[in-house]
Parts: C-alpha cells; sequence; structure tokens
C-alpha cells in the first residue's frame, strides 16, 4: 500500500461461475448504470444480461403493482394527512379558543297555559318548550338515531365508517344522494356556524364535534339536537313539531308519529304533513324500515304503524286557541318587557268554552253563511271581572290569523243603543217614560227606524226592545251626545267615539271585546270589568312577574240603574228584536245591532254567568244578504251560551227576582191613563203637555241638561221642539202665552 494506489474496485455481481467464484455477489461495470450512453459508463462496453432482464420482468407482475400501489398509499396517506393537519391547524387558529366556547342558549320559549293548566299554545322562535330525552316518547330519539346516525352511541363525534359509506355511495350514483354528518356535527352546525357549503366550514364543525363529545355526555348531546332542529313549518324542536303537525304534545307521540317526524329531517319543507302528507308517509316507511334494521322494534310493530291513517296537517296551525295564545303575545310584553327567558303564561282562557264557541261559530257559518253571503264570524266572553274566557278571531286560524274580535274595529250600530238608554236612565228618565215614535230631523240627517214603520207613543224600554232608532235619537239630543260618550268610555269602550247625534246608533267603531265588555257593568252589578286574558307570568322555575286577578274593579253604575237596564235589556229577547237569542230556563238580557247595507250584524247578550259578544260578516266590508243581529249572531250565542251554560243552575240577573223585571215597563196607551180631573189636566192632555210622574227608583244620577217634565211629548230643541230645561207648563203659562 503506496501513496495514492487504490484498491482494486470489487462490484457486486448476481451472476455465478463465469470467470469467477460462486461464492460472488456481484455487477458487471455495464450493469451499474441505466442506459447505455450517458455519464461516467459512457464508451464502456457492458454486453447484454438476459437473466437480469428477465428477473426485472418477474419483479413488475401483480405482485409488484400491489407494491407500488401500496407504497404510494402510504405516501399519499402521509402527505395527506400532514395536509389535512394543516388544515385543520390553520382553520383552527381562525376560530376562538376553545375556552371561550359555549352551546349558545336555546331562544326562550312562552308555554301559554289555560286556565285549568292544560297548554294552548308555545310561542317563540323555536314554538315549542326544551323536552329531557325522559319527557319524550322513547320513539322519537329511536327513530332519528335509526335513519340518521345509527353509530351514535359509539362514535366519538365523527363516524369513519358512515362517511366512507356516504362517499362510495355518492361516487356510484355521480350525485350525492346521502350525507356523512353525525348527529353530533348536525348539532354543531346548527349551534355555531353558518349553512354554507366550505372547506372551512365543515373542519370547523368536525372541531366542534369532538368539543361537543368531550364536554357533553351523549344523551345530552341528542337532547339538544331534538330540541332545536328544524322540522318544517317553522317548527323548532320536536315539542313545536309535534304540536304543529299532531296536536299533541312530544311527550304522547306514537310510533307511526315518531317516525314522520324522523322523516322530516331530510328535507322539513318538502316532506313536511302539512305541504305533502303522501311524501311524508312514504318517507316514513322508510325510518321505520330502518328502525327494524336497527333491533328497536319489530316487524309486528311496524304493521301496526303503517295500518294508521297518514297524517294529514294543515298549512298552518289550527283551532280557535291560538288567536288566544296570538292576544296573549301581543299584550306580554308591555306587561313584562323583552322575552329574555323561557316563560309561563296563565290565562284565563277556558279550553271547553273556547271549543264550544268555535264550533257554534263553525256551525252557522256552515249552515248558512254562503246562502246569506257572510263568510267570517267572531265571538268573546267575558265573567264578570273582564277576563276573557273564550275568544275566536275568525272562522279558521289556518286560513286566516287575523282576530277579527280584538283587532277589528267595526261599527256596532243598535248594539250600542244600551249606552244611550243607561245615560238617560242617569239623566232622570226612567223604563217607563214615554217618547213619540215619529219622523225627526237632526240637521240633514232623518233617522228611520229597521221596518221605516212609527209606532207612536211608547215607553223607553219598549223601544230599546225593538231597536226604535227614532227614539234613540231623541234620547241622545235630549241628554247630550258628551253624555253617552262619557259613560260608553267609563263602562269599558276604549275607542275614540265622535259626539254627534249619530252615535245614537252606534257609528263609531270600537271592537268586539271592548264592546262586549263595557256590557259586563250590566252583568256584576254595575262594577267596571277590564278585559284582560293574562293572569299570571312566570319563569319556568316559578319566579312571578306579573299576577293581576281584577278582582278590585271601580263602580261605574249605580245598582239601580242597573237593574233597570237589565229589566229593559231582557225585553229584548223575550218579545223584541233577539228573540233567536233566548235561552231556555236561563234569565238573559241582550241587544242586538246591524249596520246599513246589512255590512255588520251583531247581538251581545249576557247571563249572570257570562257576557258574550257575536259579531258575522265579510273582511271586504261586502253587504250580507239581509243578516241582522238577530238572525245569525243571535243563533251562534244561543248555541254557545245553551252550551256554556249546560248542567249550572239558573240564576237571575242583577237586581231582577227570579229573572223578573226590575219595575213595570208595560206601555200605557194614552185611553187607559187615569183620567183628567181638573181643567187644567184637559187642556194639557190636549195640547200633548201633560206632566208624568217619575217613579222614584228612576231619580238616580244626576239630572244636568235634562228637562224635569220627564215623559213630556214635545222634541228637544235640536229635533224641532223646545229646549232642555224648559219649566213646568200650566194651564196659566197656556192662557197668557207664557
Amino acid at each position: 500500500m503506496a501513496g495514492n494506489r487504490k484498491s482494486p474496485r470489487i462490484e457486486p455481481s448476481f451472476e455465478g461461475g463465469r470467470g469467477r467464484g460462486a461464492g460472488d455477489f456481484r455487477l458487471g461495470a455495464g450493469e451499474r448504470v441505466a442506459g447505455s450512453g450517458s455519464g461516467r459508463g459512457r464508451g464502456r462496453s457492458a454486453g447484454p444480461a438476459p437473466k437480469r432482464t428477465a428477473r426485472r420482468r418477474t419483479s413488475g407482475g401483480l405482485l409488484g403493482i400491489v407494491r407500488r400501489l401500496a407504497y404510494w398509499c402510504i405516501v399519499l396517506g402521509i402527505w395527506g394527512a400532514m395536509g389535512v393537519g394543516a388544515l385543520v391547524l390553520y382553520y383552527g387558529a381562525r376560530m376562538p379558543s376553545a375556552t371561550t366556547w359555549a352551546v349558545p342558549e336555546r331562544p326562550p320559549n312562552v308555554k301559554i297555559l289555560a286556565a285549568g293548566g292544560e297548554a294552548i299554545a308555545n310561542r317563540g322562535a323555536t314554538g315549542g318548550e326544551a323536552l329531557s330525552l325522559e319527557n319524550m316518547s322513547p320513539y322519537i330519539p329511536q327513530a332519528v338515531i335509526a335513519i340518521e346516525d345509527r353509530r351514535f352511541y359509539s362514535h366519538f363525534g365523527i363516524d369513519p365508517l358512515g362517511l366512507a359509506r356516504a362517499m362510495a355511495t355518492n361516487l356510484v350514483s355521480g350525485r350525492l344522494v346521502q350525507g356523512g354528518s353525525t348527529l353530533t356535527q348536525q348539532l354543531a352546525k346548527n349551534l355555531f356556524l353558518s349553512p354554507e357549503r366550505t372547506l372551512e366550514r365543515k373542519v370547523q364543525e368536525v372541531l366542534l364535534s369532538f368539543w361537543l363529545e368531550h364536554r357533553f355526555t351523549k344523551d345530552q348531546i341528542l337532547a339538544m339536537y331534538l330540541n332545536r332542529v328544524f322540522f318544517g313549518s317553522n317548527a323548532y324542536g320536536v315539542e313545536a313539531a309535534s304540536r304543529r303537525y299532531f296536536n299533541k304534545s312530544a311527550r304522547d307521540v306514537t310510533l307511526a308519529e315518531a317516525a314522520t317526524l324522523a322523516g322530516l329531517l331530510k328535507a322539513p319543507s318538502r316532506l313536511s304533513p302539512a305541504r305533502d302528507p303522501e311524501a311524508a308517509e312514504a318517507r316514513a316507511q322508510v325510518v321505520l324500515g330502518a328502525m327494524r334494521d336497527a333491533g328497536f322494534i319489530t316487524e309486528s310493530e311496524i304493521k301496526t304503524a303503517m295500518s294508521q291513517t297518514p297524517t294529514r296537517a294543515k298549512s298552518y296551525w289550527s283551532g280557535a286557541e291560538h288567536y288566544a295564545a296570538d292576544m296573549v303575545m301581543d299584550q306580554l310584553a308591555a306587561l313584562i318587557g323583552d322575552v329574555k327567558e323561557d316563560l309561563v303564561v296563565d290565562t284565563t282562557i277556558d279550553l271547553d268554552l273556547e271549543r264550544e264557541a268555535d264550533e257554534a261559530i263553525i256551525a252557522v257559518l256552515d249552515e248558512e253563511g254562503a246562502a246569506r253571503d257572510a263568510s267570517q264570524a267572531a265571538l268573546v266572553s267575558v265573567d264578570g271581572t273582564g277576563a276573557i274566557r273564550a275568544i275566536v278571531g275568525g272562522r279558521d286560524y289556518a286560513a286566516s290569523q287575523f282576530d277579527r274580535a280584538s283587532r277589528a274595529k267595526r261599527q256596532p250600530g243598535s248594539a250600542f243603543k244600551p249606552f244611550v238608554y243607561a245615560a238617560a236612565l242617569e239623566n232622570g228618565r226612567s223604563p217607563l217614560s214615554v217618547r213619540n215614535d215619529a219622523p225627526v230631523k237632526i240637521g240633514k240627517w232623518t233617522p228611520e227606524n229597521y221596518d221605516q214603520k212609527f209606532r207612536g207613543q211608547v215607553t223607553l224600554a219598549a223601544a230599546l226592545a225593538n231597536s226604535l232608532n227614532t227614539i234613540a235619537a231623541q234620547l241622545v239630543m235630549e241628554i247630550g251626545p258628551k253624555e253617552v260618550v262619557q259613560l260608553a268610555h267609563r263602562l269599558g269602550i276604549e275607542s275614540e267615539l265622535q259626539g254627534n247625534a249619530s252615535i245614537a246608533l252606534g257609528t263609531s267603531e270600537v271592537t268586539l271585546v271592548e264592546l262586549t265588555s263595557a256590557y259586563a257593568p250590566f252583568m256584576n252589578g254595575g262594577y267596571k270589568a277590564t278585559p284582560h286574558i293574562i293572569r299570571r307570568v312566570s319563569t319556568a322555575d316559578g319566579r312571578v312577574l306579573y299576577d293581576n286577578r281584577y278582582d278590585n274593579p271601580p263602580r261605574v253604575l249605580d245598582p239601580k240603574i242597573v237593574a233597570q237596564m237589565n229589566g229593559m235589556l231582557m225585553r229584548v229577547l223575550t218579545e223584541g228584536t233577539g228573540k233567536a237569542a233566548k235561552l231556555s230556563g236561563w234569565p238573559a238580557a241582550g241587544k242586538t245591532g246591524t249596520t246599513q247595507s246589512f255590512r255588520d250584524a251583531l247581538f251581545v247578550g249576557y247571563t249572570s254567568n257570562l257576557t258574550t259578544g257575536v259579531w258575522f260578516g265579510n273582511d271586504d266590508g261586502k253587504s250580507m244578504k239581509k243578516v241582522t243581529g238577530g238572525g245569525l249572531p243571535a243563533k251562534a250565542w244561543n248555541r254557545f251560551m245553551t252550551a256554556a251554560h249546560e248542567g249550572l243552575p239558573p240564576s237571575p240577573l242583577f237586581g231582577t227576582a227570579g229573572g223578573e223585571m226590575p219595575v213595570p215597563v208595560e206601555e200605557v196607551p194614552i185611553a187607559r191613563r187615569e183620567e183628567p180631573k181638573t181643567i187644567a189636566d184637559i187642556v194639557a192632555r190636549t195640547l200633548g203637555l201633560e206632566e208624568r210622574p217619575v217613579p222614584a227608583e228612576g231619580l238616580s244620577g244626576e239630572h244636568t241638561g235634562s228637562t224635569a217634565r220627564d215623559g213630556g211629548l214635545v222634541p228637544p230643541a235640536e229635533v224641532g221642539g223646545e229646549s232642555t230645561g224648559t219649566r213646568r207648563t200650566t194651564l196659566l203659562d197656556i192662557l197668557t202665552g207664557g
């Protein structure tokens, strides 16, 4: 070994026995470089290597392909994992710190209860209260798991098997037909993310799913999902959906109904029973099959479920009780402010009466509405405190949610006359007071009676019973329109009233609720009955936010006036325009009302138990075919009040004994009056100026602005007669012209 002398290079070779020892493991010089004329091997003689070529062909067979595929799969997998990791790190870094993550509060729900504790409705962004898994039908979670995420209780937020299956299915079909998201992922999306389909959103969805699985139990995750997921028709959560489609709580849902709900999750709007009941039924059968495959139900249970009639929900919430629920929501904010937590509202509604009211309205409309061109009706019934016991805002809530009982203002017509007569009684008149039913003219206005006939001299009681317009107009001008307006406001009318002569015929618009409530003082002995539907508002944990029973109302009418009005209004049902409303066995009173051209027809009446008002008409103001307050409204009133009083012992109206009139109000013909005893009496009678005594019980109240001569036949100055307050006319006055 000397200097730079190199050792001879020994190359490995796979050849044996050709100039080398049998144990040599060498390559020839020409085999060291692939190719024949490149690099350092150029110019050297390589020679053929047939055995090497054969071995390469052997190693490049099927086994080689498999090895190469495995190799590249591993390589790509590594790079893919690195890429996914980088994406996760990148998009994860764009999210807030996990320490700040929190499940958003569920939008507050308002649970509305009837007076008896029954649920009327749920209102709020979700439309239903949240239920625990233990409180809802067990079929619901089973159906959802079977069709949406069968391995829910075994995966860790994402389901690799389910995802792979979905990808394969979508590749085979060439379109997106199956999703791979778990219930946890769907909940994460609903809670935190927008619905847009981007890579960033998908990565964030996975990260949030891991967090949810770490933070909550499986049952908690499933409960959150079922209480928040969208089921179509503005229903969020199983409770809202159950009440929306089946009119029952999710606690009571059957197997078939649970399958229908679970089937909605694929396409809530398209598969809604309210939109396409056949499609909803077909999807429900798919869910039932999935439940059987998952071992939740048996084949016999499927057959039983499939034999049930498919659900056919209306296009909107149905039932008159939803008018009451809407009324609650309209008033709630004014009582407690903004709704920031789950609330329970106790109302005054009697659900039995609510159903009876709805049935009464629908029955009369179905029987005669079309023939009489009456398309809509409304009803409200209150007790002596003004508590609304039943309210129906229209024929069908599903078709129209507008509340015609509390929101529509219409002319009450002659149903306003009781306020005119009550004001007259306060100003010294009595039911026995006599007026002349004859043509009168007030400015350019000439009021006429409904039948265009005149009856001559009649008592006020008879005039009210027969709804004589001329007498009501005379009374208004005698006592002054302002007196009538003040009394109506005092009794409960809140709408603005025009203080003119035409108020006698109810030309100022009011709502049916305020008109009906203003009648209640006649029923309860003279106390104001403020209409109200909310009795108590409390939080879900029982903390009371509002409580008012309206049990200390102010007195608004003298009891004697109330007794006289009850006697007069009873005659409306026994012999006047409201005969169709007369109840069997129960003393009742009320008044009919019909507006010009038969656009509106009303009947408002009461017993000692309830005051109820009914309206019939059309939303567009179209005239009906001679429908008066004594027609369809009186019939509906009778139907409802008969059902409402079934089984209750009859009781007389305030101020009456056993239903008898508190004061005699029979008309006394002039020929039967006491014979004149003096020359003055003869002259006074001849001239129609005689003085009529006023019963002592009719003199309660102020007499400001009224004539001391009650019952005189001369109309007031405003209608061509003498001014009110004219002193007593004597024979000397007549002879001297005084």
